[in-house]
């Protein structure tokens, strides 16, 4: 008698993992938070920067943009455990918007592949090449050339003025990516990386770190990130 798929990996009824490999993502997250509308002060996009993976991100360009000093570039890299999460989360979104109209910056905001369809590196992999795409932007300035994306092509954002921010997991694909891109950022010229910012990164291994060993919070305990490091490591099938 054949057997029905059971689950085999359950994060808090959000992300589930069945036998026979089949991933389950809930649609219908309570974040508790309104989303932000910022019409008049902040414009945004989305773009398709990989193709061969289908990958989305979105653009952020405040719409009083001086025409006296150029533009910082922000790449914002959403958190989620390496399983969840996306660009248009209310929780991304929202800092999206707050970090564009507040520092008057052009924020990037990159998707990248889940675990567990897609184990790490994939994630990593994937914010490099939105770093390549980034890359390609600023070329096709410097080239005048005509096949660069408009709100990074009309000369208003400062690709030798870029800093990558990383939300939780996001952080820790934010710190792989300096440790890729080395100091100077040579490998993704004439984008020049200014800095890094990690948001209470993600990070788990073999070894406890410090803030594992003290008290459990109630939502994300150690079962639970244990579960999503397994989870982002390991393809069930």
């Amino acid at each position: 008698m054949a057997s029905f798929p059971h689950i085999v990996e359950d994060c808090m009824g959000v992300l589930q993992v069945l036998s026979d490999g089949t991933v389950f993502r809930s649609k219908n997250i309570q974040f508790n938070i309104p989303l932000l509308h910022c019409e008049n002060s902040v414009a945004f996009k989305d773009v398709m920067f990989d193709k061969n993976h289908n990958l989305l991100l979105r653009i952020y360009k405040p719409k009083s943009a001086s025409l006296f000093h150029k533009l910082p570039i922000i790449v914002f890299i959403h958190g989620g455990a390496f399983c969840l999460g996306s660009r248009t989360w209310p929780t991304c979104h929202n800092s999206c918007l707050r970090l564009a109209s507040a520092l008057d910056a052009v924020v990037v905001s990159p998707d990248y592949r889940l675990a567990p369809e897609h184990r790490l590196p994939a994630a990593m992999d994937d914010a490099v090449s939105a770093m390549k795409w980034l890359q390609s932007q600023a070329l096709s300035l410097s080239d005048n050339s005509s096949s660069g994306d408009a709100w990074l092509s009309s000369g208003e954002a400062d690709f030798e003025q870029v800093f990558v921010l990383g939300d939780s997991s996001g952080g820790n694909i934010a710190h792989h990516l300096a440790v890729r891109l080395g100091a100077g950022s040579r490998e993704v010229a004439p984008v020049r990386v200014r800095g890094y910012v990690l948001l209470a990164p993600f990070f788990g291994g073999v070894m406890r770190t410090k803030s594992e060993s003290g008290p459990s919070e109630a939502l994300l305990n150690l079962d639970i990130l244990d579960r999503y490091c397994h989870t982002s490591l390991i393809t069930p099938f």
